[in-house]
């Protein structure tokens, strides 16, 4: 009997920093030295105070099903948060707590858009969106993210591109690839355009903890506190170093978070309590492994970025959140996948081509500084001994 996938499992990208992880894994078995700028997972552990919270949640027994929302003193303290961090108190009702961010992406498209109908996505982007977008049967309408505008969504290009099919606007502030901070003014001129088409928005703001000074954080939901078409989600990957934990929260319209948390009890049935317990005590625990983290990361891309711009050809801005520098390599004559193949090939360096993120991707390569200062100094003093000899 022949079997064949299904029309939408041929259209999964999955992640590409992964592919390249793989990549890099077979050269170092042949015994090849990488410096690793590919994948965005920090390098330093989760604070001590959060393991041990879920060490003791274990031992207490906290291992069976939760409600599929979400433990309710979770999502009590995801209320207490929200309220200090943006001005409002979502209902309980409005807030699920999720395997991770990254799902949530599919759960708010499943949920919210028909195949057929348009999503507008920010281009470069992260790749699930593109990702879940084509696997779901949605349209995907590009905003290119212009370096002239330091990689931010402008609106006009926005206005420009929303028709009557269009159901989703995706933001991501701080960005992934970018680093980019949309301003408060853009974010409400971009409210505003929802509220003309009335359409959603999905606001990606995994990276909010991860400012640096001058970048001034703003979220779409301070506007509709996430009861008319505000998505709000977040994720405890990055600012607290939990990627493998898996472990995200979302802000939604009540009607959408029950669909959402029932999307979730279908697929994965519920988040893991003790992981759970870790989440609550990273959000109003002892918050200075955090910090320490963000004083860390601000050395790193001050570090990198005058690295950069100081290779023939490389010219970088000094992005002001996450933990993603997004130079242009127009001046070395190579595209950006002859660059990232370049780079890692001829100077050990793994870093992503550009358009790994998007058609507006051309021309640049997305570094991840979550390396030592030392690993930084060295990675960029290959590449440029590399790119010399151009």
């Amino acid at each position: 009997m022949e079997y064949r996938l299904s029309d939408a499992a041929h259209n999964l990208h999955g992640q590409p920093m992964f592919k390249m992880l793989g990549r890099i894994q077979e050269l170092e078995r042949e015994g090849k030295e990488i410096i690793q700028f590919e994948i965005g997972d920090p390098d330093f552990s989760t604070p001590e105070n959060i393991t041990n919270v879920a060490i003791e949640s274990l031992v207490n027994g906290e291992v069976h099903y939760t409600s599929s929302y979400g433990m309710y003193e979770f999502r009590e303290v995801v209320a207490s948060v929200t309220q200090n961090s943006r001005g409002f108190t979502p209902a309980i009702e409005q807030i699920v707590i999720t395997p991770g961010a990254n799902i949530i992406v599919y759960y708010a498209i499943r949920c919210l858009v028909n195949p057929g109908d348009e999503v507008v996505v920010p281009d470069p982007g992260f790749p699930t969106y593109y990702s879940v977008i084509d696997f779901c049967g949605v349209k995907p309408v590009r905003v290119p993210l212009r370096e002239e505008n330091g990689f931010r969504m402008n609106p006009q290009d926005l206005r420009d591109v929303i028709t009557k099919r269009t159901r989703l606007i995706i933001l991501n502030s701080p960005q992934n690839p970018t680093g980019a901070v949309i301003t408060p003014e853009e974010i409400l001129e971009i409210y505003q355009i929802a509220e003309e088409h009335d359409v959603y928005i999905y606001s990606d703001e995994v990276y909010s903890r991860m400012l640096f000074a001058n970048a001034l954080f703003c979220s779409s939901s301070v506007y509709d506190s996430c009861k008319r078409r505000t998505i709000l989600a977040n994720g405890f990957s990055k600012a607290f170093a939990m990627t493998g934990w898996r472990l995200g929260a979302v802000i939604a319209p009540t009607d959408v978070a029950e669909k959402m948390a029932l999307l979730l009890e279908t697929t994965s049935s519920c988040v893991s309590p003790f992981v759970q317990r870790a989440g609550i005590e990273a959000a109003i625990g002892d918050q200075e492994g955090t910090r320490a983290m963000m004083r860390e990361y601000r050395k790193r891309r001050d570090i990198i970025v005058e690295e950069l711009n100081n290779i023939p050809g490389v010219t970088c801005l000094m992005p002001g959140g996450a933990f993603y520098v997004f130079p242009s390599v127009v001046g070395t004559g190579l595209s950006s996948k002859e660059f990232a193949d370049f780079a890692l090939e001829e100077a050990g360096v793994a870093l992503l081509p550009g358009t790994n993120f998007g058609q507006y991707g051309e021309g640049f390569v997305r570094l991840c500084y979550a390396n030592s200062q030392s690993n930084i100094r060295r990675g960029m003093a290959r590449l440029k001994t590399a790119v010399q000899s151009l």
